[in-house]
C-alpha cells in the first residue's frame, strides 16, 4: 500500500465499521445517541471514500462504481485499485 492510499484505506475501514455499528444498533436496542454519532461518521467516511477514489491516479470506471456501494464499496475499490497494472514507462493519469 502506498502512502497515497493510506487515507482511503482509513476512510473505507471507518465506513464499514460505522455501518456495522449502525446496523447492530438498529437490530438491538436502537439507542439514539449511537445513531447520532455513527450516522454522520458513516456519511462523512462514505463521501471521503468517493472523493479519494475519484482522485486516485490509477482509478478506473469500475473502481469508481464500486466505491459507490455503501459499506463495503471502499474496500472493493481499494482492492480494484491495487490490481491496476500499467505498462512500463506509462505515467498515471
Amino acid at each position: 500500500m502506498t502512502a497515497l492510499r493510506r487515507p482511503l484505506r482509513a476512510a473505507a475501514t471507518t465506513e464499514l465499521a460505522s455501518l456495522i455499528i449502525l446496523l447492530a444498533n438498529l437490530a438491538t436496542v436502537h439507542l439514539p445517541a449511537v445513531s447520532s454519532l455513527a450516522g454522520p461518521l458513516h456519511g462523512c467516511a462514505y463521501l471521503f471514500t468517493l472523493g479519494a477514489v475519484a482522485r486516485d491516479p490509477d482509478r478506473t470506471p469500475r473502481a469508481i462504481v464500486l466505491a459507490c456501494v455503501p459499506g463495503i464499496g471502499g474496500m472493493l475499490a481499494l482492492r480494484r485499485l491495487g490490481t491496476v497494472r500499467r505498462p512500463l514507462g506509462v505515467a498515471p493519469r
